[in-house]
């Protein structure tokens, strides 16, 4: 029995493949959890490209997609996911955002519609399926695997889930904003007592100033909310694609002295033992 975490995309809003943010990673947000021999996927974006070959290398065949939203930095890997692809594969799509606006798979669908993309949807070899469910329910995908969510905060709205498997918990809270001066209350009840929580910290608090209305927070504020929520570690999430190595390292570093042992940037090709606490590069 495992619990891991791998990241394989970190970056919000677009891709940025220059050597200067090689070393934390130029992909967007895609996120894999190994439980058991389950495996989930916490979106889709052009991380996911990567994730989908290693998973048909390692003879994988099942997996279930998280989707925070559907804003391209978070789909737009989708069509480039081998697994989709492959006959004999399945894939459980869950959504938690569109349940009144025509659902996940239209937004799925409608991205591989030409002339954006030469392969249609319809074409895909997988057996898929998508559920939207409203956000603040509870999932259990069997397997021990509990998997609760809640609303965010973010235009065209977004969901955060957390999953609990094996008596430890991740919490993936990527696109929303925070009201300063007021906690989160839908966040903090999602991430109470969660031992690892990533959190949507792609601004400081000086560029949030002049970004209101985005849908996007600090590290600051994702600080203040695994403090309230008696949070083991936070992750620091979703980077600014204009935040070069050098920037995210001094970001990280002020993060760090602030709340010394408890918090980190997150990095692509990086694994995290979740039951073990173990990790490696």
């Amino acid at each position: 029995m495992g619990f891991t975490l791998t990241f394989w995309g970190v970056r919000g809003t677009v891709p940025c493949p220059m050597a200067s943010h090689m070393g934390f990673g130029g992909n967007t947000s895609c996120v894999e959890l190994t439980a058991g021999d389950r495996t989930l996927i916490l979106d889709a974006g052009t991380g996911i490209r990567l994730l989908g070959r290693r998973l048909l290398d390692r003879g994988v065949s099942r997996a279930t997609l998280l989707l925070s939203h559907t804003h391209l930095d978070h789909i737009s890997g989708f069509p480039f996911f081998a697994p989709v692809y492959t006959p004999g594969f399945a894939l459980e799509i869950v959504s938690g955002h569109l349940c009144a606006a025509g659902g996940a798979e239209a937004v799925l669908e409608g991205q591989m519609r030409g002339p954006l993309f030469p392969v249609p949807y319809r074409a895909l070899a997988a057996s898929l399926s998508v559920t939207d469910v409203e956000p603040g329910s509870t999932l259990d995908l069997g397997d021990g695997l509990s998997v609760r969510t809640a609303p965010l905060n973010h235009p065209d709205g977004a969901t955060g889930y957390r999953v609990d498997y094996a008596g430890r918990s991740v919490a993936y809270v990527t696109d929303t904003e925070h009201v300063p001066g007021q906690i989160d209350r839908n966040i903090l009840g999602l991430i109470a007592g969660c031992d690892l929580v990533l959190y949507d910290s792609t601004y400081t608090d000086e560029e949030y100033r002049q970004r209101v209305g985005w849908g996007h927070s600090t590290w600051t504020e994702g600080m203040r909310l695994a403090q309230a929520a008696g949070v083991g570690r936070l992750v620091l999430f979703h980077h600014d694609p204009d935040r070069d190595d050098a920037g995210m390292a001094a970001l990280e570093a002020e993060a760090q002295a602030a709340w010394p042992g408890r918090v980190f940037a997150a990095r692509e090709g990086v694994t995290i033992d979740l039951l073990s606490e173990a990790s490696a590069g």
